[in-house]
């Protein structure tokens, strides 16, 4: 995922992918059947727990994308546990300094480059290989997105092996005083801007959470090397609502006056 996230960026290639809010595995599976790059199992504020990991992550894997998790919080040991399980690349929530950056980056990464116990009871099936040096090859991705982390930007960008920043926009807004997902916002634009630009200056990949494909696509078109197009959940609710709201028109129209007719 590492390799594959800083290549296509410097192709113009940008992963897509979708995030798994639900934390079912059919779902998961279903989503990465449609063939985004990767799927990613929000750990932070999805419906997954860590019982429900291994299956998410052989779901998405038998459907043919690469598994990413978000973990809850910038906490090595989850950091390993996933990685452990599988999951070729890894979100870090709350990043609000190189130190944190550190943690995270030294979690991924075997001794001497990192603190990563080895441990790999399924990443060494699902990787087919329990040589270290390929097994830390996983993406070690980092959230900036709060008052402290956009302060501290530079320094967090530059941390060695960090792989990608990724943007959430609801954090990001609150943390410049908006309201949550305040994309448009002058000052929420000019923010993101001064962090997708650090970013370039280092190799380091740019990464955006959006709601839909039409926002994805202005991403893509911005320079972002890693752009979840969607979110399962919020998809899920908007498609019943449409259909229900179909349905309901034709009760209040049509279906009433039919139903007198056939007493």
């Amino acid at each position: 995922m590492e390799e594959f996230l800083r290549e296509s960026w410097r192709k113009g290639k940008p992963a897509l992918g979708v995030w798994n809010a639900i934390g079912d595995s059919l779902a998961a599976e279903a989503i990465a059947s449609l063939g985004p790059d990767y799927v990613c199992v929000d750990m932070q504020h999805g419906g997954a727990s860590e019982g429900q990991l291994v299956p998410l992550l052989q779901a998405i894997a038998v459907g043919g994308s690469t598994p990413v998790v978000r973990v809850p919080e910038a906490n090595p040991a989850t950091i390993m546990k996933v990685l452990d399980s599988g999951a070729r690349g890894v979100i870090v929530p709350l990043v609000e300094s190189a130190e944190q950056a550190r943690r995270a980056v030294e979690a991924c990464r075997f001794p001497p480059a990192g603190r990563r116990s080895f441990g790999p009871f399924r990443a060494s099936i699902s990787a087919g290989t329990n040589d270290p040096a390929e097994l830390e090859k996983v993406a070690c991705i980092v959230m900036i997105e709060t008052r402290a982390g956009i302060d501290h930007l530079d320094e967090i960008v530059a941390t060695e092996g960090v792989t990608a920043v990724y943007l959430g926009p609801s954090d990001l807004s609150l943390a410049l005083g908006l309201p949550p997902g305040s994309v448009d916002d002058p000052q929420f634009v000019s923010t993101v801007q001064e962090i997708r630009s650090a970013c370039a200056s280092r190799g380091v990949v740019a990464g955006m959470h959006c709601y839909d494909g039409k926002t994805a696509s202005k991403a893509v078109e911005q320079g972002f090397g890693m752009v979840t197009v969607a979110v399962d959940l919020r998809l899920f609710r908007q498609a019943l609502a449409e259909e229900l709201a179909t349905a309901r028109a034709s009760v209040s129209s049509g279906g009433r006056d039919a139903a007198e007719a056939h007493p």
